[in-house]
């Protein structure tokens, strides 16, 4: 449900939404999202996803199995130390953000 609002807010500008960020460890992936209230204020989100391979086509779901807690942990704690480290840049952040391929950060754990 907050996939398709973030999604609404730059389909009216035109622009498909690119994460901010991206954290991976193994299969899952953590994503920090901008966001834009209806008063226009910046926020950030997170999406978690595992990605699995079904015979030949590559699958993503948002359950997870007992083992890919400890990734999900770390993919976490990564997002959240960007988060509070960028906490001051962050705030001052405005929509919307560059959606060329290349322009989102990403961080591979594993």
């Amino acid at each position: 449900m907050e996939q398709e609002r973030r999604y609404r807010v730059n389909e009216r500008k035109g622009e498909q939404a690119l994460p901010r960020a991206r954290f991976k460890a193994g299969g899952i992936q953590v994503a920090v999202w901008d966001n834009a209230s209806k008063e226009g204020q910046v926020y950030q989100t997170i999406s978690i996803d595992r990605s699995y391979k079904a015979g030949e086509q590559w699958k993503t779901t948002k359950s997870f199995r007992a083992n890919d807690l400890p990734k999900v942990i770390l993919a976490l704690e990564k997002a959240y130390e960007y988060l509070a480290l960028k906490h001051d840049e962050l705030q001052g952040a405005t929509m919307p953000r560059p959606t060329e391929q290349g322009q989102g950060l990403v961080r591979l754990l594993a």
